[in-house]
C-alpha cells in the first residue's frame, strides 16, 4: 500500500514518472480517439557539454535572411518564415504537407550563454547554432587542501 521513502522524491523524477504513465495510458487508447498533433517546426536537436551547446534545426527552403536568432541569458529564440512555393497558374495541390509562413521556437538552455560569441551557419537546409557557455556559469573545480 504505502511505501516509506528513504530519500526525498525529486519533482523532476515524479514528473517523468507521470509522463511515462500518461504515455502508457494513451498507447492503450484506441487509435480513432487519438489526436494527431503536428510536431513543432522546425525540428531541433540540442547537444550540451561543459563548454556550451550546439543546436541544429531543419529549415529546408528557408533563406538565411529569413532567419532570426536571439539569445537572452539562458533562452534562445529562433524565428523566421518559409515562403509559399509558387507552382504557376491553373495548378491545384494534390497533397500539401510542407507548411509555409512564420514560425517561432523558444528553447530554454540548461545554462547561460555568451550571447556575443554565438555563431550560426546554414548548410543544406540545416541550421547549426553554436552557443558557448558563459564563463560565470561554468562549473569550477575546487581544490581541497589537507591540513
Amino acid at each position: 500500500m504505502f511505501r516509506t521513502l528513504r530519500y526525498p522524491l525529486s519533482p523532476w523524477r515524479e514528473m517523468e514518472r507521470l509522463r511515462r504513465e500518461m504515455d502508457r495510458l494513451f498507447q492503450d487508447f484506441p487509435s480513432r480517439y487519438r489526436i494527431n498533433m503536428a510536431p513543432a517546426y522546425p525540428a531541433m536537436n540540442i547537444w550540451t557539454n561543459e563548454n556550451g551547446a550546439i543546436i541544429t534545426a531543419e529549415l529546408p527552403g528557408v533563406s538565411p535572411q529569413d532567419i532570426e536568432i536571439s539569445v537572452v541569458n539562458d533562452t534562445l529564440t529562433l524565428s523566421g518564415k518559409r515562403e509559399e512555393q509558387e507552382c504557376g497558374e491553373n495548378v491545384r495541390f494534390h497533397r500539401r504537407e510542407r507548411g509555409c509562413g512564420r514560425f517561432v521556437r523558444t528553447i530554454q538552455l540548461p545554462f547561460q550563454v555568451e550571447s556575443n560569441k554565438v555563431e550560426a551557419s546554414l548548410e543544406k537546409g540545416v541550421l547549426k547554432i553554436s552557443l558557448p557557455r558563459a564563463e560565470t556559469d561554468k562549473p569550477r573545480k575546487i581544490a581541497v587542501k589537507a591540513s
